[in-house]
């Protein structure tokens, strides 16, 4: 019986060792956690221009003073895709309360172009490529994901954002709101 106990416990030990030895190792080769995104300030939009897939340009200086959504999206996101007949919905229905809506695009222009053609949408869409990634996590979005939009008073300043598709609820909340 003696034996047995002594036995059960080296196997014990055995096994923790082995356990620990599997854990030290998967430590050791595990990628480093993601470091921290620095987005220092937020990019300040009202002074910025981006081709447009038409062409021309969208200033979005020609847009301060009425409240906006600002929609960052791409053509290969389809919660994006998803989204936009919505968005083009809000932007008509509350357009004559003053709400506009703007898309950037985290894309070429090629893509839009093609997608605008089978998808038309009344809202303005300009190229941010993948210097949009960078203004949109200067604008809260920490992760860099799609879609996410940001909401403007009348004023300039940011309501809110939103990492994610949005709702009609949604914009009709904000839209209620101002």
């Amino acid at each position: 019986m003696k034996r047995r106990k002594v036995a059960l416990l080296g196997a014990g030990v055995g096994l923790a060792s082995v356990g620990l030895g599997w854990t030290m190792r998967w430590l050791a080769e595990r990628p480093p956690a993601p470091e921290q995104v620095s987005v220092g300030p937020p990019v300040d939009i009202w002074p910025l221009r981006f081709e447009r897939p038409q062409g021309g340009e969208l200033v979005f200086a020609d847009l301060r003073g009425r409240p906006l959504v600002l929609n960052f999206w791409a053509t290969w996101c389809p919660p994006c895709v998803e989204e936009m007949p919505m968005l083009d919905r809000f932007h008509r229905a509350q357009g004559k309360n003053g709400w506009q809506v703007a898309g950037l695009a985290i894309d070429s222009a090629e893509p839009v172009r093609e997608f605008l053609a089978r998808h038309p949408v009344d809202f303005p869409i300009a190229l941010a490529g993948a210097n949009g990634v960078t203004i949109a996590r200067s604008l809260g979005n920490q992760r860099g994901g799609l879609p996410f939009s940001v909401i403007y008073d009348a004023g300039g300043k940011v309501i809110t954002v939103k990492l994610g598709a949005l709702t009609m609820d949604e914009l009709n909340g904000w839209a209620n709101r101002t």
